[in-house]
C-alpha cells in the first residue's frame, strides 16, 4: 500500500530534479547569452558614438557655411539696394528670424521705412468682426481712399488692405497718403493690440519683405493660415514682396504661395530665411524684384528653383 511518505517522497524528487535541471542549463547557457549580449550593448555603443560624431561633423559643416555666407554677404550686397525703400512686415511665426533679414537688408544699404510685427491677435480668426470694424474706423477720420478695401468680410484681408495702402506707394492715380493720416491708421492698430513697430513709420515703401515661419497647428490652424496668405495678397498688390520663411512644407505660407500658379508669378519666397544663407538669399530675392520685376522661389525646400536668384552682372 502507498502510503502519504511514499507521496511527499516522490514529490520532493521531482521538485529536486526540476531544480536541477533549471541549474545545470542555466550554467550552461550563461556564457553563451552573455557574450551576445554584450556584444549588442558594445554594436549599439559604437553605434551611438558613430552617429554623434556624424551629427557634431554636420553642425560644424552647417557653422563653416553659415560663417562662409555671412562672408559673401559682406561682398556682394553693399550697395545692392541703395535708396531702396523696404517696408519689412513680420508675422508672429516669423519673429525669430526677422531681426537677420533687416540686418542684410540694411547691409545692402536698404532704407527700412518701417518694421510691422503682426500680432497673433491679428491672425486670430475670434477678431475677425473686430478688425472689420477698426479697418472701418481708423479709416473713416483720414482722407485715405478706402473705397478700394476688399468688401467680402474677412477682418484680416481688409485691414491688410488698408495697412498696404498707407504703408506702401499708392498705385498710379490715386490720391497719396499724408503723414498724419499714416500715423493715424497705424497708431489705431498699434492701440488696439495688433500691431507694434520698431520706432517710427517713416514714409510708404515701394517693396515689402514679409517674414512667415512653420505653419500653425491648433485648431484653427487652417483660417490662420488662409490669413496669413490673405495678408501676403494684399501687400501684393502695390510694390515688390518678398516672402522670408522657414521650411516649405506643412501649409506654410512658402508652400501656399509656391503651389499657388497666381501668387507664384508675382511673390517671390526663399524657404531658409531663418539661416544666414537663407537671409543673403532673401535680400537678392528681392534685388530681382526691384530691377527685373521678377519672382522666382528659392531655396531649399520642396518646389525650389534655385538657391539663390541668377541676377546680372
Amino acid at each position: 500500500m502507498i502510503n502519504f511518505r511514499y507521496h511527499v517522497v516522490s514529490l520532493t524528487a521531482v521538485f529536486l530534479a526540476l531544480a536541477i535541471g533549471l541549474v545545470v542549463g542555466t550554467a550552461a547557457l550563461n556564457g553563451p547569452v552573455a557574450d551576445s549580449l554584450e556584444g549588442q550593448v558594445t554594436g549599439l555603443r559604437k553605434d551611438n558614438q558613430h552617429w554623434r560624431q556624424t551629427v557634431d561633423n554636420l553642425e560644424k559643416q552647417l557653422e563653416s557655411e553659415e560663417g562662409f555666407a555671412a562672408e559673401m554677404a559682406q561682398v556682394f550686397l553693399p550697395g545692392k539696394l541703395a535708396g531702396r525703400r523696404v517696408l519689412v512686415v513680420s508675422l508672429p511665426t516669423g519673429r525669430e528670424h526677422t531681426e537677420g533679414v533687416i540686418k542684410m537688408l540694411q547691409l545692402a544699404g536698404a532704407d527700412i521705412t518701417g518694421r510691422v510685427d503682426l500680432q497673433d491677435k491679428f491672425i486670430n480668426p475670434d477678431n475677425n468682426n473686430n478688425l472689420l470694424e477698426l479697418a472701418v474706423t481708423a479709416a473713416r477720420p483720414t482722407s485715405a481712399q478706402t473705397t478700394g478695401l476688399p468688401g467680402n468680410g474677412h477682418g484680416v484681408e481688409t485691414s491688410s488692405a488698408l495697412l498696404a495702402s498707407v504703408l506702401l506707394d499708392r498705385a498710379q492715380g490715386m490720391a497719396p497718403v499724408s503723414e498724419a493720416d499714416r500715423r493715424s491708421i497705424v497708431a489705431a492698430y498699434t492701440n488696439a493690440g495688433y500691431l507694434t513697430t520698431e520706432d517710427r513709420v517713416t514714409g510708404p515703401a515701394e517693396s515689402v519683405v514679409v517674414i512667415s515661419g512653420q505653419p500653425y497647428v491648433d485648431k484653427d490652424s487652417a483660417k490662420k493660415d488662409e490669413s496669413v496668405v490673405k495678408i501676403a495678397e494684399q501687400f501684393d498688390r502695390t510694390g515688390a514682396i518678398v516672402v522670408g520663411g522657414n521650411g516649405s512644407a506643412g501649409g506654410n505660407l512658402v508652400a501656399i504661395v509656391r503651389g499657388d500658379p497666381v501668387l507664384s508669378q508675382s511673390i517671390s519666397t526663399v524657404d531658409n530665411a531663418n539661416t544666414i544663407q537663407g537671409q543673403l538669399v532673401t535680400t537678392l530675392a528681392l534685388v530681382q524684384q526691384l530691377t527685373e520685376k521678377k519672382a522666382g522661389q528659392y531655396g531649399v525646400g520642396d518646389n525650389a528653383a534655385s538657391l539663390l536668384p541668377k541676377l546680372p552682372q
